[in-house]
């Protein structure tokens, strides 16, 4: 064999060699072991199953955090929410219509709620013209009626002079 053909022959074998150490085939069998953990690390997470329940936390209806206020149930409405809903029941008894409702809300404790006429009016003891009223409540997860009645002055503006929780 020339000398041209031997270094060719070799220069050969030598790059089919080096290339057979590329890839996954060039890890040794140790190397090969740990390159399939990492992989099946990095693919399933770091997730660990464990059978006893005493293991976790259990939140208690009592536990708080401090950042969520604890609502208060069946909260009676504030008076500022009572005045929103007189100014709406004196709009809706001004209107005089016998189907027709009155939304209110109170932007700063976001109470809100309708008033509606429920009733004829009718003539008080004193000869003013007066009618009863329902009113919803609602504040977050509290819902609630409220009855009321008012009176029309001699003005002609409805003064509400009732407004107390419902009783059915």
């Amino acid at each position: 064999m020339r000398p041209a053909a031997q270094n060719a022959l070799l220069s050969a074998t030598a790059l089919y060699r080096a290339w057979g150490r590329v890839g996954l085939s060039a890890i040794r069998s140790s190397g090969f072991i740990m390159t399939m953990i990492l992989i099946g690390l990095g693919t399933g997470g770091c997730s660990v199953s464990r059978n006893d329940a005493s293991a976790y936390a259990k939140a208690d209806d009592s536990d708080l955090t401090g950042s969520i206020a604890r609502p208060t149930k069946n909260a009676p409405p504030t008076e500022t929410d009572l005045a929103f809903a007189r100014n709406a029941a004196s709009d809706v008894l001004s209107k005089g219509d016998k189907d027709s409702s009155q939304h209110w809300e109170n932007p700063e404790t976001g109470a809100r709620g309708s008033v509606t006429p429920i009733a004829q009016s009718y003539a008080a003891e004193d000869g003013r013209k007066c009618r009863d009223f329902l009113a919803s409540y609602v504040n977050g997860s509290t819902e609630s009626w409220l009855q009321g009645a008012g009176c029309q002055s001699s003005r002609g503006r409805w003064e509400i002079h009732t407004l107390k929780p419902w009783r059915s």
